[in-house]
């Protein structure tokens, strides 16, 4: 990492459930509780409201809510940021305003998603949600999703927006990531753990993680020791969370369904559905493992 590399909303960062009642309604007891346990645990910042926030299937006043929550539990000194996007410029200027009032520190903004826009049209969406608040971005690039991506040329021009001044990066293309960090002030943070270790290597903020929500210490390891100079350590940390990552992330579940088929966090909404019996216990073995390492 690089002694300049900006990191506006922290370095370790947690992508964090949303957790539910048995009856599937907010429980913002847990959520509470489980923020304040993530921030003990060495997470700079937390992200409400993503896609392992279950946020396709809560509603706009669920997700001030969990944030206002949120908020009172780690106090104003905890970087807090709330996924805005959405496939309706309008709807997503709404939820950015709405999360600014309810306390959000940052947002966390993917492309109209579905539709597919041009680059032009995709500019354009970014800059009206950046000049609706005063809180600053960070964009999601994550094409596997959205099926649009935000290409490095345009990530380029965005770059010169004061409140444009993160970017998620799950693009898999460490060629255009590496050009935008050496060309603009913009602080690149892994949405993919595999990467983590090498985008913080190539100039990156950190990590925007999943797999934090259950091993939040572990995640942060390789980073702690890139920091402290000792690269062999810091690969061999990370090597330690490969099988544990691959399972939660790459085993045919969504994340979300992973995680709370090891917390005791609530169920997932439809359309999803909870892990089987198989799945549950190679995670846990899995997590045991890594925990025990």
């Amino acid at each position: 990492m690089t002694a300049t590399a900006p990191r506006p909303f922290g370095r370790t960062l947690c992508a964090m459930i949303t957790p539910f009642t048995a009856t599937g309604a907010l429980d913002l007891d847990t959520a509470r509780a489980h923020a304040a346990h993530l921030v003990a645990e060495g997470c700079d910042g937390l992200v409400l409201s993503g896609t392992t926030g279950e946020s396709p299937t809560t509603s706009d006043a669920e997700k001030s809510d969990l944030l206002r929550a949120v908020r009172t539990e780690v106090g104003d000194g905890v970087p807090l940021l709330s996924g805005v996007g959405s496939a309706d410029t309008a709807h997503a200027v709404r939820l950015a305003r709405e999360a600014e009032e309810a306390g959000a520190g940052g947002l966390l903004v993917v492309p109209p998603y579905y539709s597919r826009p041009p680059q032009a049209a995709v500019e354009s969406y970014f800059l009206r949600i950046a000049e609706a608040t005063g809180v600053p971005l960070m964009l999601y690039d994550i094409p596997g999703r959205t099926g649009v991506r935000i290409e490095p040329e345009t990530l380029l021009r965005l770059a010169d927006h004061p409140r444009i001044v993160a970017v998620k990066d799950c693009a898999y293309d460490l060629l255009g990531s590496t050009k935008v960090i050496a060309r603009t002030g913009l602080a690149y943070y892994s949405g993919c753990e595999e990467l983590n270790l090498p985008l913080y290597a190539l100039g990156g903020a950190g990590y925007v993680s999943t797999v934090a929500n259950v091993a939040p210490r572990q995640m942060r390891a390789p980073l702690d020791a890139f920091d402290a100079g000792r690269t062999d350590e810091a690969a061999r940390l990370n090597g330690l969370t490969v099988r544990l990552a691959e399972l939660m992330m790459a085993g045919g579940l969504p994340g979300t369904v992973t995680v709370k088929a090891l917390l005791d966090a609530g169920p997932v909404r439809e359309p999803l559905q909870p892990a089987g019996r198989e799945a549950v216990d190679g995670l846990r073995a899995a997590y045991e493992e890594l925990l025990a390492a």
